[in-house]
């Protein structure tokens, strides 16, 4: 974390990011000061760096997460913007929850803090010793098969209800089949995808 003072907030926006290298818009900050007198003014910001939201967030998730279990180990990292915390713990159960709901709603809640935190949009995926990356496979391989299905009968299919970092590994996976286009609908945890044929390929029969 940075400190910055100036007279103005443009001003010291604009010294934090030549200072740092980061365009104004992807700043993270917080106003320490804002002072305007008859004859003067006065700011003063805290810059945050992504080093920061990630200790803050591996702070926050371990505090939680040490009510329900034991000397639980957290290995953050950061890919494409997305800061990934693998949990490593012998109690899965626990912390997975039925059908990954628990794990699902400790993501979300760890994002909303953060975010409320640096004021600013951070995409944070939580896994448990390989949970979601072992679901990501099963999901897409699956709805690889109904894909294929979908191409044959030309018959749009809805999947099950799934958390929206599942939904983008599926339209991701399945972006990249010729002929077939997907679409969220729903709310919530009722949000679902629905395959069906792109209308190009429909024109061709």
């Amino acid at each position: 974390m940075k400190t910055y003072k100036g007279k103005t907030l443009e001003q010291v926006l604009e010294e934090a990011s030549n200072d740092l290298g980061i365009p104004i818009e992807d700043l993270s900050y917080e106003v320490l000061l804002e002072e305007k007198r008859l004859f003067s003014k006065k700011v003063e910001i805290e810059v945050y760096e992504t080093s920061d939201i990630v200790n803050y967030v591996v702070d926050y998730l371990n505090r939680i997460i040490s009510l329900f279990v034991e000397d639980p180990h957290i290995k953050p990292s950061l890919n494409d913007d997305v800061i990934r915390l693998e949990i490593e713990t012998n109690h899965n159960s626990i912390l997975i929850g039925k059908n990954g709901r628990t794990l699902a709603a400790l993501n979300e809640l760890v994002k909303i803090a953060a975010m409320r935190k640096f004021k600013k949009r951070v995409r944070i995926l939580l896994d448990i010793n390989d949970y979601k990356s072992d679901k990501y496979r099963k999901i897409t391989s699956h709805a690889k098969r109904l894909a294929r299905n979908v191409i044959k009968t030309k018959k749009p299919v809805t999947l099950d209800p799934m958390t929206a970092d599942e939904r983008r590994a599926v339209h991701n996976a399945l972006g990249r089949i010729k002929g077939i286009k997907t679409e969220s609908t729903g709310t919530g945890y009722n949000r679902r995808i629905t395959i069906s044929v792109d209308e190009p390929l429909l024109n061709e029969y």
